[in-house]
Order: C-alpha cells, then structure tokens, then sequence
C-alpha cells in the first residue's frame, strides 16, 4: 500500500468535511500531499462500518450562502487510503507512526485530552487518553529513528499544541534526557484554529457542511503546511482569529440568544429565522457595529472586522442550516462571560473606553451566575 504521510486521530464527521476534504482537493489538484490514515482512537466498535466507508471516496454536501448567492454541492473525498483502530490495530498504527508519518493531525472530541488513570502506565492501555498513546507512539519513533515529526492537534482548545506538548512532556517526564530532548528538538507542535459548522452525518460516511471553512495554523520555525488550500490559513499569531470568532460569531450567537430568552421566544426558533427578521438583523447589526467594532478598530482590526461580520451574518443567514437558537441559549451565563464580558475587559485593555449599554446591561444581568 501507498505509504501515508499524515496519520489522523479522529474520525468525526468535522475532519471527514474539513482537513480530509482539503487534503482531497489539494491531492486533486496535483499537490504532491497525503494520503491519510484515519485512526479510530476511542475504540468504539459500532462505528467499524462508518470507519471502513471512508476509504476510497465518501461525499461532502456543501449547503449555503456565498455572497448572497445559494450554494449546494457534492464534493468527492478520496484522501483516505487506511482506517485503522487503536484498540485492535496498534501494532500497525505504530509501525505507520514510526515509518511513514510526517504530520499527525487529531480532533478527539471534547474527552480525547482529558487525563486517564493509566495514562502513566509503562504499557498501552485503550483506555489512555490521545496525549498518553501520542507518548507512546513518540517513545517508539525516537527509539527506532529519531525522526523529526509534526504534531498538529485541530481540538478547540486554545494553544492547542502547547497544551498537547505540556502534556506530552509531563507524562515523560521520568524518561531519560535524550527522548525529552527530542520532544524539544525534533518535535514541533503546531497551534491551530479551525471553523467550519459540520450540520449533520451522511451513510455511511460523509457529511453535510457550510461554505465556510477555516483552518488558521500559527507559524514557527521548520513549519510544513498539510496542503495548499484556500482555507488553510498561515498567520504569525492565532490572536487576532481567535478575537474575531470570539467576539463576532460566538458574541452574536449569545447576544441573539439573549435577546431570545428575554422575549421567550419558541423553542422552534433557528438562528436564520431571528436574522431573517429585519428588526432583530438590525439590533445584531447595531450592536456590532457600535458596541464591538470600537475595540477591533483599537486593536487595529477594523478591516478584518468589517469582512468577518458580513460573512458572520451570512452564515447566521444559512438557509439548508437548521440551527437553534435553544441549543446556543444552554449554558447562557457562562457564555455571557466568555464573550460578552470578555470583550468588554478586552476593550479596556486595547484602549477603548467607549460607551457598551446594550453589551454593558447584558454582562451585568448575567454577572452573578458567571
């Protein structure tokens, strides 16, 4: 078989419509990259079958808005060549690690990083977390060649590859001096953003998913790109993205959430009914504008501002995408501190004092449960 130089942690249907997708068309392109081996890490043996049709090709239907204009598209993927599973292909998975990988990518959900109690176990164990097999499989790869790898963990953590190597290092922490030092040296952890909503899974495998598509990888020193892709992004810092999301898409859906709870609004409400409303589209469109755009033009961010919000309301205005604002209503205190109450601190800190009201009410309502 074709040796695959990116190995894969994940199979949500979230990398199957984004990193997948993007090493398929680059590959499609003539892009001398991939292919890849998909690892199944959790070991769920129900999803064998879906795990299995990702080889060969699998569909992507791309539903949505571009520039005002309705999109709907089914886009091939044929960058999966293996799928294999941690807890029953081990062996082979690190033979692929130690051999032929250059770029391990993963997205394990949202308990992937979290801590095991036989993460510290001299031998694998399935029921480690990613951080604890990603050590074993390092441990082998730096006793058998000591060749340089590329870590590039897509969680949604921030920093994620700090925090995956901050891990790595402490579950290491007892091996000798050289195998650290090759963590330190011949390692390199990526940090990344990514943004695409992935709405639903197609059978046996693929996905429906929006337009948009982001894949923000910070650059470093010795830094490969995965592909060449119009998504794929190189920035010197994640900071400037992570605001924008943040306190734009993120702020707006709480913003619009808010405004929801207050009027008890209908369980059945979508996030493209609200700004389909020409009352509510100009409440959001005020509050952007007036409240949060001061801080981004201090931060010297108005531009970049200006373009997100347009796709950010376009995204909102999604018509294939039945997205409810009941669902993004869960948890609203905290959410209200993260976003709301977050940009307002980062709008003191970036120089803005500029009056916030609507914001100003909304974090303060809220600032007792946060």
């Amino acid at each position: 078989m074709q040796p695959t130089p990116i190995l894969q942690f994940g199979t949500s249907r979230f990398l199957q419509a984004h990193a997948d997708l993007f090493v398929s068309q680059a590959m499609q392109n003539g892009q001398e990259v991939g292919p890849i081996t998909v690892v199944q890490s959790s070991g769920d043996p129900s999803r064998a079958a879906r795990l299995a049709a990702l080889v060969g090709s699998y569909p992507v239907r791309v539903e949505g808005l571009i520039k005002g204009t309705r999109v709907q598209e089914t886009l091939d993927v044929t960058s999966v060549a293996r799928t294999l599973s941690t807890s029953t292909d081990w062996d082979e998975v690190a033979r692929i690690f130690v051999e032929e990988a250059r770029i391990v990518l993963s997205n394990t959900g949202d308990t992937g990083f979290a801590p095991q109690k036989c993460d510290s176990d001299p031998s694998f164990d399935q029921a480690m977390s990613y951080p604890a097999k990603l050590t074993h499989l390092l441990r082998l790869r730096f006793a058998n060649n000591s060749a340089p790898i590329q870590i590039m963990p897509m969680e949604l953590i921030v920093d994620n590859g700090t925090v995956l190597k901050t891990r790595v290092m402490a579950l290491a922490q007892n091996d000798g001096p050289e195998f650290r030092d090759y963590l330190e040296r011949e390692v390199i952890w990526v940090n990344s953003l990514v943004d695409r909503i992935v709405s639903q899974p197609l059978e046996p495998a693929g996905a429906v998913a929006e337009p948009y598509a982001l894949w923000a990888i910070e650059d470093q020193p010795g830094l490969v790109l995965p592909c060449d892709h119009p998504s794929v992004q190189l920035v010197p810092s994640l900071s400037d993205i992570e605001a924008l999301k943040l306190f734009v898409l993120n702020l707006g859906h709480t913003f619009l959430a808010d405004r929801w709870l207050r009027n008890k609004g209908a369980d059945d409400v979508l996030v493209r009914h609200i700004v389909d409303d020409a009352a509510e589209l100009a409440q959001l469109k005020f509050v952007l504008q007036n409240e949060v755009r001061p801080v981004f033009v201090a931060a010297r961010l108005a531009d970049a501002f200006d373009a997100y919000v347009v796709t950010t309301i376009e995204r909102f205005a999604n018509p294939f995408l039945d997205h409810r604002i009941a669902d993004i209503a869960q948890n609203h205190a905290q959410k209200v501190g993260r976003r709301i109450s977050a940009m307002l601190d980062w709008a003191v800190a970036k120089g803005d004092l500029s009056a916030k009201p609507i914001l100003s009410e909304i974090a303060a309502q809220h600032k007792e449960h946060t």
